[in-house]
């Protein structure tokens, strides 16, 4: 497998002071150790990301992970792709919003 690029989470930055133990799970186990295994690469690991946030209709997270994928080397046009994939399986709305977050993400 190629090197990637490290990835670090952001909690104790956003949410330290509030929801200490919230943050240091983020950045200790989601970020430093599962995001961080060699199994799967940082840019699979985002394109599924994106695909469940989408599912779910979580715009807020989607809008973070939608510049995570860029930064693991997924381009906004796979990104759109799969939001327009996803419409199909996820459902028209959810992909609705999904891509009119990834052109705020985007355009900014």
């Amino acid at each position: 497998m190629t090197t990637q690029p490290q990835q670090i989470g952001g909690g104790r930055r956003m949410l330290g002071d509030f929801a200490p133990k919230l943050a240091e799970l983020t950045d200790d186990v989601l970020f430093e150790d599962v995001w961080n295994r060699t199994e799967l690469a940082a840019r699979d690991r985002s394109l599924i990301t994106v695909a469940v946030l989408v599912a779910g209709g979580d715009a807020d997270q989607l809008r973070f992970h939608l510049g995570r994928a860029k930064e693991n080397g997924v381009t906004e046009t796979e990104l759109i792709e799969a939001i327009t994939h996803l419409a199909f399986y996820a459902g028209w709305p959810k992909a609705m919003t999904a891509i009119t977050t990834a052109q705020q993400v985007f355009s900014a």
